[in-house]
């Protein structure tokens, strides 16, 4: 029996191990479980028979409220962040060639946190919350375009932009922090709960407003997908085999933003999803970008769509921010990430 699936028709081929299709399959169905466990648990338990009654459009008017209107967009709005940060993270990581990069730690998240810190602070009153995704999205592209700018040199490295990010990273968080601090009380708790990373009280609005998104950054992402395993096996080589590796750096930061901007504009900075979701997908299936990331999006939905359960179940009647969670896990495990890569 063959250990791989291969499809060929015309000009399209398609080959992976079965092991990484059965992996992918039973990681979809534990997918589509917290789904279904999510509308479920709450502060008012739903039957799954009724659940799955409203889903087909027939359930009572008090379950269909709770589970369309209250829940649903909820766990969908998880889901899209916790895909598309950790599309963002795998991007990353295969551009510049370190399991340590993420939004988080590159200064992605950090300029998109300042600018909408900024807003809360000074704009929202007049201009209204509405355009917090808006400055959200300018800080992390403003903070891209900087990293970049500055790591140039006769060409960009990967070490260099893994340094210079890390400095960009810790420039936002001190601007951050001093407008929080020159804040008033209000505003502060507001920018707090935001940088935390929350989903709460996500609205259908919200969910069609990132889905865009997502339909334009995964095209790219899978377009790009042979010229990253080739990136990956180091500058010369590429460049030997005809990828244009400046180029194709820029165009993997670019992607990266437009995938963690939008998620992190709408959750707020929910960190470590783009760090851990990659590691675990590379332990699930083989190392190929194409594979990697479908199987990185469903870890890092599952990843967040856990957290926010946890925050929704576990603190009754409080809710606690799904960010919480997630930083409980990711933190140690990047110190066990730091520890391995000392030897």
């Amino acid at each position: 029996m063959s250990k791989f699936f291969s499809v060929r028709y015309r000009l399209f081929s398609f080959s992976t191990p079965v092991r990484s299709l059965w992996s992918m399959l039973v990681l979809l169905v534990f997918f589509l479980s917290i789904i279904l466990l999510s509308l479920c648990l709450g502060e008012e338990f739903i039957a799954l028979p009724q659940v799955l009654q409203v889903l087909l459009g027939k359930g009572g008017q008090a379950a269909q409220f709770v589970v369309e209107t209250l829940r649903m967009p909820r766990v969908l709005m998880a889901a899209m962040v916790g895909a598309t940060l950790a599309s963002s993270g795998l991007v990353l990581q295969s551009m510049i060639r370190n399991p340590l990069a993420s939004p988080d730690i590159i200064g992605i998240t950090g300029g998109a946190s300042a600018a909408a810190v900024c807003f809360l602070s000074f704009f929202a009153t007049a201009m209204g919350v509405i355009w917090l995704p808006v400055f959200a999205i300018a800080g992390a592209l403003l903070a891209a375009l900087l990293i970049y700018a500055l790591a140039w040199n006769s060409g960009v490295t990967p070490m260099r932009l893994v340094l210079v990010g890390i400095g960009i990273s810790s420039a936002m968080g001190a601007v951050t922090t001093f407008v929080i601090a020159a804040s008033p009380l209000s505003t502060s708790i507001t920018a707090y709960i935001w940088l935390t990373g929350s989903v709460y009280g996500a609205s259908w609005v919200e969910v069609k407003a990132l889905l865009p998104w997502l339909l334009i950054s995964w095209p790219l992402a899978f377009y790009l997908a042979r010229r990253v395993n080739t990136q990956e096996l180091g500058d010369q080589l590429a460049t030997g085999l005809g990828v244009p590796v400046q180029r194709l750096r820029l165009a993997l930061l670019f992607l990266s933003v437009i995938m963690a901007a939008p998620a992190i504009a709408y959750a707020g900075a929910v960190g470590f999803v783009g760090l851990i979701a990659p590691h675990i997908a590379r332990r699930l299936v083989a190392r190929s970008f194409a594979l990697l990331l479908p199987t990185s999006a469903l870890v890092g939905a599952c990843l967040v769509m856990l957290a926010d359960l946890c925050g929704r179940l576990l603190f009754q009647p409080l809710d606690i921010p799904a960010g919480v969670f997630v930083s409980a896990i990711g933190a140690p495990f990047f110190i066990y990430l730091l520890y391995r890569q000392r030897f």
